[in-house]
């Protein structure tokens, strides 16, 4: 049959918060409770008949609790088959009565790992009984229910209230999804925690990520999104309209490049489809904010701002002129925040201190790519001059501002920049040619005059064409990675025009 009744229910779960209205649910339809430990005991301080599970089983907690449910009258009861004959004469004849309901919540291993916790109490919250029992009641949907999460607990008394005490199989086998959903996620971080520095770590990719959050749309309106993550560990969103697919991604871009500027002046940078289209450091978050919207006001339109200190009245003032999508701050002043608030849709995130993920990983083909993050960046320690003329102290500093915003910008790309302002960036060209003439070209169009600037190239430049065209419009200093089997012919290039160069011999390319 499709409905069952519960009549007989198993509960052992590590956190007991919001666990008692779904007791007092069962207990109104006079189930069975059976437990252990310190679920026992909460369930009896409720007022609860409980069994204790080794009365059940006959056998004691051993090993400090390490087994406690790990019985065939526990698994018995949930596994045997209701419409099988065999199996039901079976349970008859061991005295193993049936189970219909499973709530469990699994020790916090995550949590455990996340809490910088030591080895020995990380594999102590690897739940063996716990993550067993789950799977045994998914298993059996047929005829047992399988509560595995305690986000589950409100919806599952509603269910039981609305059907009487009993479920339908469509009931069951939606939570034995979710159940199988949180086992997976489990071992994943289990594996995740053991294989790290082993060579098992390569063999095979495992990824696991929760909750869902419903994106607005995916990358045009007609795709739907989700984002897999906690996303509320990062941000807290103050006001705006849902994310959407396309918002997250130019907000991982922003964080991600924000994150270079974390120490030192003040900041701000505008990013329009990942790639920053206005940067700028200043003594007044203000100003920074008006000289990276300087730099592109036209790209800026729509973007996503990200700014690395609490925005105050008078940058909010400036910021509400625009229209934008995203602004990401670390804080809003108290008299900032309802002038930003003024237009209903504009999202505004409270970030929260950043912990980057080591690896990225992304579809490709029939499979997935994996690598390392690019967490590196060069300043003046890793410049290497091969020039006649060394930069100035101004030039180096422009430089090393100049080559973090390239690191962050879809190849091929080429920055122009003084020290503390973006001019211009050509970005996402198949000649870097073509990248560096677009730079110019943008720079020129926005009233910057380049004599004096600096120029960033995320990968080496294969002939000297590309300082010579930089050096005829006034750049006088250059950033690359170098390698080329031209390389000779660039730092001549740079000698005859009088422009300083430095290697760093770390190429970025963003694809």
């Amino acid at each position: 049959m499709s409905s069952r009744p519960i009549r007989a229910a198993l509960l052992s779960v590590y956190h007991k918060d919001r666990l008692a209205p779904l007791v007092q649910v069962l207990r109104q339809h006079g189930v069975t409770l059976y437990s252990t430990g310190g679920t026992q005991k909460f369930l009896e301080d409720e007022g609860a008949e409980v069994t204790a599970v080794e009365d059940l089983t006959g056998f004691p907690e051993v090993f400090g609790g390490r087994v406690k449910t790990l019985h065939p009258k526990v698994f018995g009861g949930i596994l045997h088959r209701r419409h099988d004959e065999a199996d039901l004469a079976q349970a008859e004849q061991h005295g193993i009565p049936p189970i219909d309901l499973v709530v469990v919540d699994l020790y916090p291993f995550e949590e455990t790992v996340a809490s910088g916790a030591d080895e020995a109490d990380v594999i102590e919250k690897i739940d063996i009984g716990g993550i067993s029992l789950l799977r045994a009641a998914a298993k059996n949907y047929r005829d047992v229910l399988v509560v595995s999460s305690r986000d589950q607990y409100e919806a599952v008394a509603q269910l039981l209230t609305a059907k009487n005490g009993a479920t339908d199989l469509e009931d069951r086998r939606h939570y034995a999804a979710a159940a199988f959903a949180t086992t997976s996620h489990y071992d994943t971080e289990i594996f995740g925690y053991l294989a790290q520095d082993t060579a098992v770590a390569g063999t095979a990719l495992r990824v696991s990520a929760q909750p869902a959050t419903p994106l607005r749309y995916g990358e045009n309106p007609h795709q739907a999104g989700t984002f897999y993550g906690d996303l509320t560990a990062l941000f807290d969103q103050l006001h705006g309209k849902q994310l959407s697919y396309n918002n997250l991604v130019d907000v991982d871009a922003a964080v991600a490049l924000m994150a270079e500027f974390a120490e030192g002046p003040l900041a701000c940078a505008i990013l329009k489809h990942t790639n920053a289209c206005g940067v700028a450091q200043a003594a007044t978050l203000r100003d920074a904010y008006v000289n990276a919207l300087s730099c592109d006001p036209t790209s800026a339109f729509g973007g996503v701002i990200i700014v690395n200190q609490e925005v105050d009245a008078a940058t909010a003032a400036e910021l509400n002129q625009l229209f934008f999508e995203v602004l990401i701050a670390p804080g809003f002043a108290a008299d900032a925040l309802p002038v930003l608030q003024s237009k209903k849709n504009r999202i505004l995130l409270l970030q929260k201190p950043v912990v980057f993920a080591p690896k990225q990983v992304k579809t490709l083909l029939n499979g997935y790519i994996e690598q390392d993050a690019d967490r590196q960046s060069e300043g003046p320690a890793d410049f290497r001059t091969v020039t006649q003329s060394a930069p100035t102290d101004e030039e180096t500093t422009a430089l090393e501002f100049a080559g973090k915003i390239c690191k962050h910008t879809k190849s091929n790309t080429i920055v122009l920049a003084r020290a503390g302002q973006l001019l211009a960036s050509g970005v996402g060209q198949t000649s870097r040619v073509d990248a560096l003439r677009q730079a110019i070209e943008k720079a020129r169009a926005f009233g910057f005059d380049l004599h004096g600037a600096v120029m960033a190239s995320d990968a080496f430049f294969p002939f000297p064409d590309c300082v010579e065209i930089a050096g005829a419009a006034g750049i006088r200093a250059v950033v690359q990675p170098g390698g080329s089997i031209k390389d000779a012919d660039t730092i001549r290039a740079c000698d005859e025009l009088g422009m300083a160069m430095v290697l760093t011999g770390v190429r970025h390319f963003k694809h």
